[in-house]
């Protein structure tokens, strides 16, 4: 299903009209229409394909019984799944011939990696380098490249500087390059100097393993040296205070004190000043230490947190730590020592719209009300969800300026019609992402800015809709893109569920773009699955709450059942958590436990203060970007949107805001886009 084209009211500044053109209509609404998008290109044959991909993956295919796709854009890849499904028996001459045939196409790329793995695996060295080409950047097939020069007695002058790169890495190398590594060693191309700085990097890395290994060659008294300073790393010992007062001993102590700091913030406290004052450590080695020290203790809001981030010097800051010393105060409700904070951040820091807003908001409750309407109003220059949020403080109206640049059908015809658009297109049909995205990448590569925006509008045209979040942004003027960066599909599903369960539409929406970008096939990491990424013993609870037939985990592919289930499952958190969507969406995104612990510390907490305070980065910002997305639809769905300030706390029935483009100027987007799915502390 195509999105249907739909009117919107709104004061839109094109990044075509003058500012003298904005500053006479600014509150001016005139309709703007969202065009629609281009149908995809039909395909008779695309089953066919996908039964003759099913084929070669399984078993040796008849290639007489699919001729007919001889001459398809995909036979290349139903060819790679039959060789890659025996690769390790497949002869040169074969291997070589469909390179040969496939050369410049995506598809040969993904070939050659793979063969070259299975050629190195059998010793063929010949056909290593036959298919080798710089481009690779895998550093395990860099190193079967090297087996294959060494093999063949090319391991020249050139192949010495080329492994020891390899080899200039704190982190572990993968066992394909232990051969070449050794080789490295027997010529003499691992000299102490080389051992040691990579013992150094790995320090700095954390990697005392890597330390040991990277110290296996050094002579006697050398190695026993940095097997201690690799223990160290595991565990800080007393040995440490006696030695060599050296840079190298002082950087390592500072390394292993600061891995230790970050699993026992007490611990490394405790022996800090000891090894400082024995080895000399600078004010920056030092201030490593405090610096996790700090971190690991504020991200769980320890009592010891104030005490431990003014102990970091103020050399050893980051972004991160300003952001921890005021969120360490909020947490408190020490509304001057978290204004403090705000302003001890760097200019650029202190002027994104989080900050302006909490450093307006701080204002507001000292008592300092010119300054802080001077805050919110810079604040509410910018389309997201701390902007918003000052906007509402001033009842100002919401900050827009999307760009809605029309484009051909001829000139959509001509990019829906290049040839790796058509394969990348018909393997996202077939649901070959990793394929699709090869193919996608290697016609975006040859586009320019206003091609590649066109090849996101066919994109979305075909329901691959991830792409304006992975491929706009390039610059300012696409992150204005709203229209497609804020895809609207299945609408007449997302407004009967969200009415069945008296839940504004815009944030079901919202919480499908966060969760999946619309992709009925989404599966993460931990198995949550479809639109709205369920979990299957979720999803067969909820189906049995609300009487819903379970089909299975499969049926969460299906995006109506998928809908269904999903706003179900909100409709029964808003119930568990008081009707605050806030705290519903930390709850979807972290689970039941961390949320129960949320509540439980901070208590009656201001909404905006308490998302701030939410522990986990990843958590933190998603409660942000789905508020943010919520207004963005609401926008979409309605052409004006629910104050951000009521949605928050669950009122339906509050004011409305209109949008207005303040400047000619582009805004940034609304929301970072990212489906990061770690639990981050930091």
């Amino acid at each position: 299903m195509v999105p249907r084209p739909f009117i919107i009211v709104l004061a839109a500044c094109s990044v075509a009209l003058a500012a003298s053109a904005c500053a006479q209509t600014p509150a001016a609404a005139r309709a703007v229409s969202i065009p629609p998008l281009p149908k995809p290109l039909a395909d008779p044959k695309l089953d066919r394909v996908r039964t003759a991909l099913q084929a070669a993956e399984t078993g040796p295919i008849d290639a007489a019984q699919f001729s007919d796709l001889a001459q398809h854009p995909l036979y290349g890849w139903i060819e790679y799944a039959s060789l890659r499904r025996d690769i390790d028996n497949l002869s040169p001459g074969v291997a070589q011939a469909f390179l040969s045939r496939n050369q410049g196409k995506p598809v040969a790329d993904a070939f050659r990696e793979t063969w070259i793995a299975a050629a190195a695996r059998r010793q063929d060295w010949s056909s290593v380098l036959a298919a080798w080409s710089p481009s690779i950047k895998s550093t395990a097939l860099r190193c079967n490249e090297l087996d294959a020069r060494q093999a063949l007695g090319r391991a020249d002058a050139q192949w010495t500087r080329d492994a020891q790169a390899i080899w200039r890495t704190g982190k572990s190398l993968p066992d394909a390059c232990d051969a070449p590594m050794t080789a490295l060693a027997a010529q003499g191309g691992l000299t102490p100097e080389l051992r040691w700085e990579r013992i150094e990097l790995a320090a700095a890395e954390w990697q005392p393993g890597v330390m040991r290994a990277a110290a296996r060659g050094l002579p006697a008294d050398q190695a026993t040296v940095a097997n201690d300073y690799a223990a160290f790393l595991d565990t800080p010992h007393e040995r440490a205070l006696n030695w060599p007062k050296t840079e190298r001993s002082r950087e390592i102590a500072s390394q292993g004190l600061a891995k230790y700091g970050k699993t026992s913030p007490g611990g490394a406290e405790a022996i800090l000043p000891k090894y400082a004052d024995a080895l000399g450590l600078s004010e920056a080695q030092r201030g490593r230490v405090l610096y996790q020290i700090a971190l690991w203790t504020v991200a769980s809001y320890e009592p010891e947190s104030a005490r431990r981030l003014n102990a970091v010097p103020a050399s050893a800051y980051d972004e991160r730590l300003h952001e921890w010393r005021v969120r360490e105060a909020l947490s408190r409700s020490d509304w001057s020592a978290a204004l403090a904070a705000i302003q001890k951040m760097g200019a650029k820091q202190r002027s994104d719209s989080r900050w302006m807003y909490f450093e307006a908001r701080l204002n507001e409750i000292a008592g300092r009300k010119p300054e802080a309407e001077r805050l919110f109003r810079d604040a509410a220059n910018k389309p997201d969800f701390h902007g918003f949020l000052a906007a509402d403080r001033l009842d100002l109206p919401y900050a827009l300026c999307p760009w809605l640049p029309e484009t051909t059908s001829a000139a959509q015809q001509a990019i829906a019609r290049d040839p790796a658009m058509v394969r990348a297109m018909g393997l996202f049909q077939l649901d070959r992402i990793g394929w699709a995205v090869r193919e996608w990448d290697d016609a975006l590569s040859r586009f320019n800015d206003e091609q590649r925006r066109i090849a996101v509008e066919v994109a979305q045209g075909n329901g691959w809709f991830d792409r304006a979040v992975f491929s706009l942004g390039k610059n300012a003027d696409e992150s204005r893109l709203y229209g497609l960066r804020f895809p609207l599909h299945h609408e007449a599903t997302i407004r009967r569920e969200a009415a069945k369960n008296n839940l504004d539409p815009a944030w079901v929406a919202a919480e499908i773009r966060a969760e999946s970008i619309f992709y009925p096939r989404a599966r993460s990491s931990a198995n949550a699955m479809g639109l709205m990424q369920i979990l299957p013993g979720t999803g067969s609870g909820v189906a049995s709450r609300i009487g819903l037939p379970w089909g299975g985990a499969e049926s969460l592919y299906d995006p109506d059942t998928n809908i269904i289930l999903g706003t179900a499952y909100l409709r029964q958190l808003m119930d568990k958590y008081g009707g605050q969507p806030y705290q519903v969406i930390a709850g979807y995104n972290a689970g039941p436990a961390p949320l129960a612990r949320w509540q439980s510390q901070r208590p009656g907490m201001e909404p905006p203060f308490w998302i701030e305070t939410i522990s986990y980065k990843e958590t933190r910002e998603y409660v942000a970007r789905v508020l943010a997305f919520s207004v963005l639809y609401d926008w979409r769905l309605n052409g004006d949107a629910l104050r951000l300030s009521n949605r928050l706390i669950g009122r339906t029935d509050g004011a409305r805001t209109r949008f207005t483009c303040p400047t000619p100027a582009a805004a940034p987007p609304a929301a970072p886009a990212t489906q990061s799915s770690s639990r981050s502390q930091r």
